[in-house]
């Protein structure tokens, strides 16, 4: 701590609802060596805070939530290269990000490139690397491949069209409402599904058979995964990443067997990250894909530090497409 500075951020005493975010003041954080104080200017909402949040993924409180975010170097510890006072960086797997002030460690400290805005950074972190992930190594999409996106409109939705259709798939999306099925067409999607209007799962098979889908890409959960395994063809991959409408049930590996021998991956962000050159390898793959207009990043919504339930009530409400951000 700087002379009892203090700075302001969203801490969790307890486990419980969004109402549970509380803009506290705290000590300004100090890096030690080999990390960096950031002034945060934007940090990344992702379903995985309400996980912390709610107490769904055990955590330790009190704490500060958000895994993400963009800003400008303070301040270096010691044995730090690379990286000096004012660069601007983004990161993605350290938790703390709802807060003005941020210490994070360099090894996971990601350059901007100068033609990326720091909202936009911080928008494409998370999300843009798990659909960069999802498409490339847990089920590396290829010309023709079948697929099934569930919340086509999210902000991995969005993200994992765009790839998913210059890997050269064929890209079938369910959303909520007309709104969110026109900015599923604007990525990219073949074919979108209102699962309010319509069963998915027979539009699905009107448009492609039975079970003779490739990959289903879950990030919904437990009111889609059940379903979605029923038309997945024979030797095909469910890949529940997510659990927007709750965690998925329990299931036995004789089910698998009975609906085609089926693969069942429940991938998380950290075992794709394995190494630095991994992440940067990923990172530059992003930055590369925006530059050529080719991967384009929605942000849906902006929000102050003190209004962060706010934001946590419209991303579980369902009432949001693309990213959201925090603004400290």
């Amino acid at each position: 701590m700087e002379g009892g500075q203090t700075v302001k951020a969203i801490v969790i005493n307890e486990p419980g609802g969004p109402e549970k975010l509380e803009l506290e003041d705290i000590a300004e954080p100090s890096p030690g060596p080999g990390q960096l104080l950031v002034d945060v200017v934007a940090a990344g909402v992702n379903f995985i805070d309400t996980y912390h949040r709610s107490g769904l993924y055990p955590m330790s409180f009190p704490l500060t939530p958000g895994l993400e975010g963009a800003g400008h170097v303070r301040r270096t510890g010691d044995g730090v290269d690379g990286f000096a006072v004012g660069d601007r960086v983004g990161w993605t797997g350290v938790l703390g990000s709802y807060a003005e002030k941020h210490v994070i460690p360099v090894d996971s400290a990601i350059p901007v490139p100068v033609d990326i805005d720091l909202n936009t950074m911080a928008a494409m972190l998370l999300q843009g690397l798990t659909a960069h992930y999802l498409a490339t190594d847990t089920f590396p999409l290829s010309e023709g491949d079948k697929c099934l996106i569930h919340a086509g409109a999210g902000g991995v939705g969005l993200l994992l069209t765009q790839v998913a259709k210059m890997k050269g798939a064929y890209v079938i999306t369910t959303v909520g409402t007309e709104d969110k099925a026109e900015l599923s067409r604007d990525a990219g999607a073949d074919h979108v599904i209102i699962y309010t209007a319509v069963d998915f799962k027979d539009a699905v098979e009107e448009l492609v058979g039975e079970q003779a889908l490739d990959v289903v890409f879950d990030g919904v959960g437990k009111t889609t995964f059940e379903r979605s395994m029923d038309l997945i063809r024979p030797r095909g991959m469910m890949i529940t990443f997510g659990n927007a409408s709750g965690p998925v049930p329990d299931i036995s590996p004789l089910v698998l067997m009975q609906k085609g021998s089926l693969f069942l991956t429940r991938p998380t962000m950290a075992h794709y990250l394995s190494s630095r050159e991994e992440l940067l390898g990923r990172a530059n793959d992003l930055f590369d894909w925006v530059a050529a207009g080719k991967l384009h990043v929605r942000i849906g919504g902006e929000y102050s530090l003190a209004r962060a339930g706010d934001a946590h009530r419209a991303l579980q409400g369902r009432e949001t497409t693309g990213k959201i951000l925090i603004l400290p």
